[in-house]
């Protein structure tokens, strides 16, 4: 695993599509409990080459009901994005992840993991990545039941989401105390 990790942290697969160069960012152990996969790093985490360094990771771990200490060993969570570097600014929020990083990688670090690890699936790309059918995001969080005991999907914690959570109150008041409980029993 180790060694898989200094390869990907090499990469510079896409290189000359990214606006501030490749600086992947991820995060394992084969003994990870939890594996995070979102989307892309942002700006604030390129710069910080700390994963979840930002509001985003701020509401995450509020959501996962976890300290910065317990989310930052990698014995608890691995952090595997769809796409390991900053891909650029949108018109709101950054661009979507590039597409070459997970078919390279995911299935590599995947066959290290040993314990049986719980996979939050975080944001509509994940989602769609490793979800079969065409539901959109709300229908998947609303019924992450459906999809236990592999995978939790639940949005994307960016503020620019913050729509989605005002139109979706039930997520934060059902799902997430359901979530918060899975990871307390997974972590224990």
């Amino acid at each position: 695993m180790k060694q898989l990790l200094t390869n990907i942290r090499n990469c510079t697969l896409c290189e000359e599509h990214l606006p501030l160069g490749a600086n992947p960012i991820l995060r394992a152990n084969k003994n990870s409990k939890i594996v995070l996969i979102s989307q892309a790093p942002g700006r604030v985490v390129h710069e910080s080459n700390i994963d979840w360094n930002d509001q985003s990771g701020k509401k995450l771990r509020e959501w996962l009901g976890v300290s910065e200490e317990t989310f930052y060993k990698d014995k608890n969570f691995a952090v595997l994005p769809m796409a390991f570097c900053y891909p650029g600014k949108a018109k709101t929020g950054d661009l979507p992840p590039r597409k070459k990083c997970a078919p390279q990688w995911h299935q590599r670090v995947l066959n290290h993991f040993e314990n049986d690890p719980l996979y939050i699936l975080i944001g509509s790309y994940a989602c769609k990545y490793y979800l079969e059918g065409k539901e959109n995001l709300t229908y998947r969080v609303k019924n992450y039941h459906t999809y236990l005991p592999k995978y939790f999907p639940i949005p994307h914690p960016s503020p620019v989401n913050r729509f989605w959570r005002s139109k979706n109150p039930w997520f934060e008041m059902e799902v997430v105390p359901e979530l918060q409980q899975l990871i307390k029993n997974k972590l224990s």
